[in-house]
């Protein structure tokens, strides 16, 4: 065989293995290519994996210090740590893949999460810890900018005015960013970063009708969302035990205790049987209602579990502690208000018609426990009775229609 048949024969080789990396490295999904019954894969369970750590060390902060400022402080850090969580997450549900690009682009964002982890504990209160948050973070958005780059190179002619408006918008919330590493003082870093965080919300909200167009919630995208529910719900489950474990171990603090760790229950009943892996009306407001509802409610969730310590440390005290009653109480009142806001997107439904109205009646009645400070167990068991009452009068309501309240 002379040397021109053996590169021929080596050429044909080698097709099959540079159209399997082509292939593997494929481009993202254009807008509009949705992938239809679309279950959760193993690679967007391990990214959210790394937001258990982040949640947990944002949250561990505002235990040691329930205060109006550590409230403010946890408010925006939960808030920046959700909108990357938000921009990776449907990012991969709307132009992802099982491929080598997307598993790339999520691995690097695990990476810089974990280290945007170790700064996020006292990023408002330390400087060397504020310009490292500040650092990472605007690593990770100049990589989320080039991800939606590199959508709009292989996008639809008419989607790319869409992403060219988004690129440049999350360009300029990273250079507000990148300018908070170089502020000297906490206070006005923390102004940059609220700044770059309303922007960030303002960024989806005034592409209006296109960006209903380009984002339409799946079920997959809905299990997502319930998924980083599940994430906060587990807060509560780690103050109630770190309460436990600071407290002395008598019969009143493991009452508490499980009277706590109720009210997490309690959410999740109402959150599950109500909005979970269920999809909003496709109208435009409600998807946008649907999305940045869930804001609100999963911070909530995770700030009542951060108030659990010290609510079960002080179980033998007359009155609950002002700071944890409010906090707990207004948190539990935040995250019925915001389920309350997400369920009325849903369509319409004979058995969950009142869930809305039952819920912001809930929130009402959990802001006058967190004014009357009752004992420690009485406030965890009234917040029980509160969330249990708005899910025992959907129950009746699906029964009297011979409906099942949980669905499958």
């Amino acid at each position: 065989m002379n040397a021109r048949a053996r590169r021929n024969r080596l050429s044909v080789r080698e097709r099959p293995v540079a159209s399997g990396i082509r292939a593997w490295l494929r481009p993202p999904r254009a807008h509009g290519e949705v992938i239809e019954d679309r279950t959760v894969s193993f690679l967007e369970l391990f990214y959210d994996l790394v937001f258990v750590v982040l949640v947990a060390r944002i949250a561990h902060t505002l235990a040691d210090d329930v205060s109006w400022v550590g409230v403010r402080d946890f408010v925006l850090v939960f808030a920046l740590i959700w909108t990357a969580w938000a921009n990776g997450s449907m990012y991969h549900e709307l132009h992802g893949g099982e491929d080598g690009r997307s598993r790339s682009y999520i691995f690097a964002q695990m990476s810089l999460l974990v280290l945007l982890s170790v700064y996020a504990g006292h990023a408002t209160t330390d400087t060397d810890d504020g310009r490292g948050f500040a650092v990472v973070y605007t690593v990770l958005l100049v990589l989320i900018g080039w991800q939606w780059f590199d959508v709009r190179r292989h996008d639809a002619r008419e989607m790319r005015p869409l992403a060219t408006s988004y690129i440049v918008g999350v360009g300029a919330v990273t250079v507000i960013m990148a300018v908070s590493t170089f502020v000297g003082a906490n206070d006005a870093r923390l102004v940059l970063w609220l700044v770059a965080l309303v922007m960030s919300f303002a960024v989806a909200v005034i592409q209006g009708p296109r960006f209903g167009e380009a984002m339409r919630v799946t079920e997959s995208m809905a299990e997502r969302f319930g998924l980083f529910v599940i994430i906060v719900l587990g807060e509560v489950v780690v103050g109630v035990a770190d309460g436990l474990a600071e407290a002395a171990p008598d019969f009143r603090t493991i009452v508490t205790g499980m009277l706590a760790l109720g009210i997490g229950f309690g959410l999740w009943w109402n959150y599950f049987d109500f909005v979970g892996r269920r999809i909003p009306r496709p109208a435009n407001a409600p998807r946008s209602i649907w999305l940045y509802g869930h804001l609100p409610l999963v911070m909530s969730v995770a700030a009542a579990g951060a108030g659990m310590v010290s609510l079960v440390e002080h179980a033998a005290d007359a009155r609950a502690p002002a700071n944890s009653a409010w906090l707990i109480a207004g948190a539990t009142a935040t995250a019925a208000t915001s389920l309350a806001m997400v369920a009325a997107t849903m369509a319409g439904h004979v058995g969950r018609r009142f869930v809305p109205h039952a819920l912001l009646g809930a929130a009402a009645v959990s802001l006058v426990l967190g004014a009357l400070r009752p004992p420690p167990w009485a406030l965890a068991l009234g917040l029980n009775a509160t969330l249990l009452a708005v899910w025992a009068d959907a129950f009746v309501r699906h029964a009297r229609h011979a409906l099942p309240i949980a669905e499958s």
